[in-house]
């Protein structure tokens, strides 16, 4: 794919608001046939860090898998990235959520997480000012919150609604593996990075395998001899909103 311009991707970013909305007719496109080599390791099993520049991590949900009721995936996020819930919508930031589909042609409903889809194309890097969002060697795409002004232009780029504003301070800090919260700035999913690069999963992958339901596949998408490669070879997947071009790195079957 051709490198967007600044004023293209603002257009998009402003458009895929509207677009995306969770709800009646959301619109999901099958992923391309190169949707890229995913390795993986669901259920508590550890994974294999490639080397520096080697890898470019990934993820499947299987939302035949996934139910309502369980919500093991968006408790571990908070506990992992220490994301408080204050009970008022207004300042409850989500990094992981369930959301609720619902087919405008009648049919049951789905239910499945969003996240932050780590795209290879990210409109939220592009539109960024001060260059707080970056993406990693391996395609984790990160926000520096030393450099974050909190303007917020990354939150309307997103089509996923992947992003969340720290308007309310909070003073607690319970995993000290990952750094405190910050206070008027942007934050969102990281993949859980802190732990992929010890050879551990996402809390959410981790959690999800634990519950029992194991409708999450994480892992390399450079690695052909991954489960999810295989995975993704063998079951049709689909991407949200992949009309954008923005090359999300998150997949889902059974919707």
């Amino acid at each position: 794919m051709s490198e967007l311009d600044r004023r293209s991707l603002l257009k998009m970013g402003a458009a895929a608001i509207v677009g995306t909305v969770i709800g009646n007719g959301i619109t999901l496109y099958a992923a391309p046939a190169n949707a890229g080599e995913a390795a993986a390791a669901a259920g508590g099993n550890a994974l294999e860090v490639p080397p520096k520049g080697k890898a470019r991590w990934g993820m499947v949900i299987d939302n035949n898998k996934c139910t309502a009721q369980c919500t093991a995936c968006t408790a571990a996020c908070r506990a992992e990235n220490n994301v408080p819930v204050f009970g008022d919508e207004r300042y409850d930031g989500h990094w992981i959520r369930k959301v609720t589909l619902t087919p405008e042609r009648g049919g049951p409903e789905k239910h499945l997480p969003l996240l932050c889809n780590h795209c290879d194309q990210p409109p939220c890097q592009h539109v960024c000012p001060v260059a707080a969002t970056f993406t990693r060697h391996d395609g984790i795409v990160m926000i520096d919150k030393h450099r974050c002004i909190g303007c917020r232009y990354c939150m309307i780029a997103c089509p996923y609604k992947a992003r969340t504003f720290v308007f309310k301070e909070t003073t607690e800090w319970t995993n000290k593996d990952v750094p405190k919260r910050a206070h008027g700035v942007v934050e969102k999913c990281t993949f859980c990075a802190h732990l992929i690069d010890q050879g551990k999963l996402p809390a959410c992958v981790e959690a999800c395998g634990k519950s029992g339901e194991a409708a999450m596949l994480f892992g390399d998408l450079n690695n052909p001899e991954s489960a999810i490669v295989k995975y993704i070879r063998a079951v049709a997947t689909k991407g949200v909103r992949e009309d954008l071009g923005l090359e999300p790195k998150v997949f889902y079957t059974g919707i």
